[in-house]
């Protein structure tokens, strides 16, 4: 069963469990030292998003600075393949 939630007053239906895209983000640095998750594999969650996808979620965090929009970059590939 699809767990739907009202996304406040806009009456938007969104999923009610999240995925979270910061790690998705990859490598960032801040005042030249490491300010993120690290490497990631590109490909690992470009699958991850779209088998979310397939699971019914719909609601992805994500912000553009997370990787400096890397993780926005990601997600676009992830849906534009599906």
């Amino acid at each position: 069963m699809k767990m739907i939630r009202k996304l406040g007053r806009s009456g938007i239906e969104v999923s009610a469990l999240g995925l979270g895209c910061w790690a998705i983000g990859g490598k960032m640095y801040m005042d030249g030292k490491v300010d993120s998750w690290g490497n990631v594999d590109d490909m690992e969650s470009i699958r991850a998003i779209q088998r979310a996808l397939e699971l019914g979620v719909n609601f992805l965090d994500t912000a553009d600075a997370y990787g400096i929009g890397h993780s926005e970059e990601i997600i676009g590939e992830a849906i534009a393949a599906k």
